[in-house]
């Protein structure tokens, strides 16, 4: 923090003395004295002081801190009123990590850096004010959902909302290019336009042609994709917000492209300098049939994207590769090769005990899930984001001939401990889609025309949960048991139904749908037929008693919202995503995503400043022991927490596997005399467990090594809600 009034500052000391016990005791009383010591040594003597609301605001128009079209469409009163009401509520942080994230990323500074202009509230304020655009109904109603914290934007949502130099409110894009030299151009230009406004971008390569395939009037063969990789790497490192953020990207590939290994390759850390990836994440997209080959410790063909589009007459992802493999095997237009599948899924467990890459994508998983026409080729960042898209295509001229649609990210996420103990469950929810709303409509992402159609046609949001594992703990569940699945199951469907309708109303007051609604599972009813056929309501008495105050929608509700949604549809095409949590859950005060805790006191390396230790949220002797770190925990626990979120969540999540590189003993009884390391073998067990429960997406592969170091640990700023 560049502050003028800072001296001697004792807040870091007492932070650092968590780590030190007392007795065998963690001091948690110091993470409070530390708060204290931050708030009156750093935030108190730098806080710019205004003599009346209204001086604050004419200070920040007429300094262009702010932007003038959202504070002219309402009243000043009414501001007023808004800011009252938010001063009563008597906001605090209950932590030092928490006061120190939001004011060292988050709150509007003077341009010099000398002084904060703005507290927890006045951020709190502008979200509101902004989202609601010009809505006083809509404004009190999210002023009371981010002042209670039941609801946060996303990062670049909550951090730019109301300012005047500001960056965009969505938080990632996803695009594809095509298996020509004038889209793969236009790709690199998306990349470097996305790359510069912010946020990461997902890009599909697996239409491109391999290497050794001819290109068309040229007595050559093509280069095959890691030549495009480095580009697209070189790209997101030049075009980095003017140093401000690393430019941050993924290419996804199929694990059927006759690329594939040298698509891995590029990533290990004894690569070649000329191919080597030093910052581009890497995805592969896994149909069933890989699974079912490897199973059968078969071999796998990889096939020819150029052949294969022009002897099914439309790109490489869009076939349904498990379908139509052995029609493709047995096509002798189609130039293949084979290798051993289970060599591949040896390949790609050991990158991912190197690097925590590839992404996973189950895409047959996620298409048969999927409720929309068209197809899932791909996913972003943080690999929670599986939508519909359609290809581009792109002139001599670099001009569309056919204009596709991409993918914009617009996400929110909901606490999931102060959620449950929202008035009302159903109008928390329904004030959060309409925030998400005012993102997905506001958004106009012209310099890439195929996101920027893509946004305009599906109206997507992505409205996720934070705070799993501390809301278990304070309720003294242990995290994976069968009590954390059915709460989880219980909470995410009625994420899903409230969402649903909140949609279903959009739709009625605007007259309009989403793009192809008429096409989808929804229009049909298809989509509700698990709903009206058996009871989701909690199972267990202990989960009944969480819900005893919570709205549960029966079969005849379900059955009542079919008919809604059938007569006046929905206005968003993809409603629910749930997305890794970085800084923002600290703010929060509640653990991340839905993960288990890393650590009871977690250890946080900050630039320029060094550690920072963070307790759990609640953590005492009383639910110490349901504080078990992710390390420790079997992975399945976990996958079966994400599972059951995943049956209601109609994109992905971003899961993540943890693991130790000595096993701990007695984990995992498939490592019963074997050795106690962890092996491809460990990480192929557990995809495939993943796949078998139904997970869409597996993002990093976390690794704790015995140097105490982790590999794959998330680098991920623009999806971290």
């Amino acid at each position: 923090m560049t502050l003028k009034n800072i001296s001697n500052p004792t807040y870091y000391d007492l932070n650092n003395e968590i780590n030190i016990p007392v007795n065998g005791q963690i001091p948690l009383h110091k993470d409070q004295e530390a708060l204290e010591a931050f708030l009156k040594e750093n935030v108190a003597p730098n806080m710019y002081h205004f003599d009346s609301l209204r001086e604050r605001f004419d200070y920040l128009l007429q300094h262009d801190y702010i932007e003038v079209d959202f504070f002219n469409k309402y009243d000043f009163s009414f501001i007023e009123k808004l800011y009252d009401y938010l001063n009563q509520q008597n906001f605090h942080f209950k932590s030092f990590m928490a006061a120190y994230k939001f004011y060292a990323q988050y709150a509007l500074k003077t341009d010099d850096g000398d002084y904060y202009l703005e507290n927890f509230a006045d951020r709190a304020a502008m979200n509101a004010l902004y989202f609601a655009d010009g809505d006083e109904k809509l404004a009190m109603n999210l002023a009371d959902e981010i002042i209670h914290q039941r609801y946060q934007p996303a990062t670049p949502s909550f951090l730019n909302a109301g300012r005047k130099r500001r960056g965009e409110l969505v938080s990632c894009f996803l695009i594809q290019t095509t298996d020509d030299m004038n889209t793969i151009g236009r790709t690199i230009n998306s990349a470097l336009q996305l790359s510069r406004i912010g946020g990461g971008v997902g890009i599909n390569l697996s239409n491109l042609r391999g290497a050794g395939d001819p290109i068309k009037h040229i007595d050559g063969a093509a280069s095959g994709v890691v030549p495009v990789m480095k580009l697209l790497e070189d790209s997101f490192s030049y075009s980095n917000q003017l140093g401000q953020r690393q430019g941050a990207g993924v290419v996804y590939l199929s694990v059927f492209h006759p690329d594939i290994v040298d698509f891995l390759s590029a990533k290990k850390e004894n690569a070649d300098e000329k191919i080597r990836l030093k910052t581009l994440s890497l995805g592969v997209t896994v149909p069933d049939k890989f699974y079912e080959l490897a199973k059968a410790n078969e071999d796998m063909y990889l096939f020819s994207p150029y052949d294969v589009e022009r002897e099914y007459g439309e790109p490489f992802s869009y076939i349904d590769i498990t379908k139509e493999y052995d029609n493709m095997v047995a096509n002798k237009n189609i130039r293949k090769k084979k290798m051993p599948a289970r060599e591949l899924e040896t390949e790609i467990g050991k990158l991912q005990q190197e690097s925590g890459y590839p992404y996973i994508i189950n895409i047959d998983l996620a298409n048969r899930a999927n409720p929309i026409d068209g197809k899932i080729v791909m996913s972003n960042l943080c690999s929670e984001i599986l939508q519909v898209q359609t290809p581009s295509t792109v002139d001599n001229r670099q001009e569309y001939t056919q204009l596709g649609r991409d993918i914009s990210c617009n996400l929110g996420s909901t606490n999931i401990m102060n959620l449950m103990n929202s008035p009302h469950f159903g109008q928390s929810v329904e004030t959060m889609v309409r925030a998400l709303t005012f993102v997905t409509d506001a958004s106009d992402i012209d310099v890439v025309p195929s996101i920027q159609n893509g946004n305009k046609l599906a109206h997507t949001i992505g409205l996720g949960a934070m705070g799993l594992h501390s809301f278990l703990a304070k309720n003294h569940i242990y995290y994976g048991s069968t009590t954390s699945t059915d709460f989880t199951s219980v909470y995410f469907m009625l994420l899903n139904y409230w969402t649903l309708k909140a949609s279903n109303e959009i739709a009625k007051e605007r007259h309009t749908t989403f793009y192809n609604f008429e096409k989808s599972d929804y229009a049909s009813g298809k989509y509700f037929d698990k709903y009206i056929t058996k009871d989701w309501g909690p199972q267990s008495e202990e989960v009944k008693t969480l819900f005893k105050d919570i709205f549960i929608p029966s079969k005849e509700d379900w059955n009542a919202l079919k008919s809604a949604v059938m007569k006046d549809g929905l206005y968003h095409q993809n409603r629910l995503a749930v997305a890794p949590n970085g800084s923002i859950s600290y703010i929060n005060d509640t653990t991340a995503s839905l993960h288990p805790i890393i650590n009871r006191v977690e250890e946080r390396q900050e630039k320029k400043i060094g550690k920072i230790y963070y307790p759990a949220p609640y953590l005492s002797n009383d639910t110490m022991p349901y504080y078990m770190s992710a390390y420790d925990m079997d992975m399945r626990k976990v996958i079966n927490v994400y599972a059951a979120a995943q049956e209601h969540v109609d994109q992905g999540m971003s899961l993540t596997l943890f693991m130790r590189s000595t096993i701990p003993a007695g984990l995992y009884e498939w490592k019963n005399g074997r050795t106690d390391k962890m092996t491809t073998r460990d990480l192929s067990i557990l995809r495939n467990y993943a796949y078998r429960k139904g997970i869409k997406s597996i993002y990093y592969v976390r690794t704790f090594t015995d140097d105490q170091d982790e590999v794959g640990s998330n680098q991920c700023e623009s999806c971290v809600i």
